[in-house]
């Protein structure tokens, strides 16, 4: 719909692609492929759009619908390439779902303002649930998760439910499959502070990157850029505690929220 509203804009406009290159300033390729539909143009490109046509909001709230629809693409993809991958690593800013129990997936999907219906939190629930059936495939893959403090720090108000998450968390740390090691706040700033990464390799050895913000995601599979989301993730893992200091800092934080 975007993109066809940019192809009317622009035929009812009478503008050349080179005449919207001087308005915008953006590359005619760029602006071409999102009239195409091809990529999703960036807000800012939307915007310098919005002030050329007077569309008055019109392509942004048209955006806004586009970026989710790209985002469920990117996570299905996403979540075909997990399902194939023999080794996952994993920066996560938040209990990774792979390691959630039920309650606490139910707890944290029911915060989402636009998912009210019970039926539908507990499909999307399910959903989720089920996607750990990957760990338990024979084999299974390997999976190491750094978890920024952040993610233990942010109790939820049932304390019920947070033990028996952290209990989880404990439980997956002693299968020989799963590493869980914890980024301290000591460890300073990093260039992943605000979004979680995930690195997949096949059995053939190909590797690919999902990098994930606030509702919105991004599958790489550009080779040079995997090797340097892969060297970002190395010098996490640098700084964040060993696997056995991480278990005791889990039992520590179930200690302090226990009293």
């Amino acid at each position: 719909m975007l993109a066809r509203e940019l192809r009317n804009l622009r035929a009812r406009s009478g503008k050349s692609l080179a005449q919207l290159h001087e308005d915008t300033t953006y590359d005619r390729t760029y602006l071409h492929r999102a009239e195409t539909g091809e990529r999703l143009p960036s807000i800012q490109v939307i915007e310098a759009l919005e002030v050329v046509y007077k569309t008055h909001g019109l392509l942004v709230g048209l955006w806004k619908l586009a970026r989710q629809e790209a985002f469920k693409e990117q996570y299905k993809d996403f979540m075909a390439c997990e399902a194939k991958a023999s080794i996952m690593h994993k920066f996560m800013c938040s209990i990774p779902g792979l390691l959630q129990t039920e309650d606490y997936a139910w707890l944290q999907l029911s915060t989402d303002p636009v998912m009210c219906d019970p039926d539908e939190i507990e499909e999307q629930v399910a959903l989720r649930i089920g996607r750990q059936h990957l760990l338990r495939r024979d084999p299974p893959p390997h999976l190491r998760v750094i978890l920024d403090e952040s993610a233990l720090r942010r109790a939820p108000r049932d304390r019920k439910i947070w033990a028996g998450q952290l209990a989880h968390l404990l439980l997956s740390a002693e299968q020989p499959h799963i590493v869980i090691q914890v980024l301290p706040f000591a460890a300073g700033v990093h260039d992943l502070m605000g979004g979680s990464l995930s690195l997949l390799w096949d059995a053939k050895g190909s590797a690919v990157a999902y990098l994930e913000g606030n509702k919105s995601g991004e599958l790489i599979e550009d080779s040079r850029e995997v090797a340097a989301h892969r060297l970002s993730y190395d010098r996490l893992r640098d700084l964040a505690l060993s696997p056995p200091a991480s278990v005791e800092f889990i039992k520590e934080v179930m200690e302090d929220r226990a009293t």
